[in-house]
């Protein structure tokens, strides 16, 4: 008996994912651009890159990752059997969110859900094209963390959303679907020396990034450039801090605004 309830659990659970993926796979697009470089005999070359990204209206928007499009000279869309050229509307570094306008107005978007409802160990897919094969690929996995930060070659990327869907080189700005088939990430990086940690953007972000350029034309945010951890009664008691209540510095980004102000590696900020 208990077999049986797991194996018809498995075969529900494959169905609901085929389902899923049909439903929602012509609004996942494969991204091929090309860039300008200089190789050693200072010739100018085309160097190809890909990504991916996925639709979010029916006029033709699309969100992926800044790094996927920013030194693109050209950008290519394979969305099903159509190919379209796209152009960037806003890139937003410090967030990795990028927005596309497409040539085509025929588009179907995908459902936006609400990434402050995400729970640890729900399952998610990650859609796109990993490797830069036609997709979309699939991968299947659970929300292994929320409010996770990376740092890079000058930037932070705060409150990413960690899976450990499988996410490869070409995933990138592809969404992490829920099981309603709602977008609650857009998948950013991975951790090379380890398996079955990568990251998501949480929608939220993307859709008040999407609200800003909508309202200013372009987006705004407040930049301090420190990693932070929330100040409480059990930690305060250890380290025999004064007080209760603040943030304590566990890391600042070098050359940003907290370390030009002398913000310093526990540090604390009530």
């Amino acid at each position: 008996m208990e077999k049986s309830i797991k194996n018809n659990f498995l075969k529900n659970l494959s169905s609901e994912i085929t389902e899923l993926v049909q439903s929602i796979s012509e609004s996942v697009a494969n991204i091929v651009t090309t860039s300008l470089t200089m190789d050693a005999f200072l010739r100018v070359v085309p160097v190809r890159g890909v990504g991916s990204a996925f639709v979010i209206s029916e006029e033709g928007y699309l969100v992926t990752n800044s790094h996927v499009v920013a030194s693109a000279e050209s950008i290519t869309l394979l969305i099903g059997d159509q190919t379209l050229q796209a152009r960037i509307l806003s890139l937003d570094p410090s967030r990795d969110i990028a927005l596309l306008k497409a040539e085509s107005r025929k588009l179907k978007p995908i459902k936006l859900g609400d990434s402050d409802k995400v729970n640890i160990g729900e399952f998610v897919l990650a859609i796109g094209s990993p490797l830069g094969l036609r997709g979309p690929n699939v991968s299947l996995g659970v929300v292994s963390a929320k409010g996770r930060a990376i740092e890079g070659e000058g930037f932070i990327l705060e409150d990413l959303i960690q899976t450990d869907a499988a996410i490869n080189p070409g995933n990138s700005g592809g969404p992490l679907v829920n099981m309603d088939g709602e977008v609650i990430g857009v998948t950013t990086a991975i951790i090379p020396f380890a398996q079955g940690i990568g990251f998501a953007i949480p929608i939220n972000t993307v859709k008040r990034f999407i609200e800003m350029i909508s309202k200013y034309g372009r987006p705004i945010r407040a930049y301090i450039g420190v990693i932070t951890t929330p100040l409480n009664e059990q930690i305060a008691g250890y380290y025999g801090l004064p007080v209760r209540e603040g943030l304590i510095v566990l890391r600042v980004l070098r050359g940003s605004p907290a370390d030009q102000y002398g913000i310093r590696e526990g540090d604390i900020i009530t």
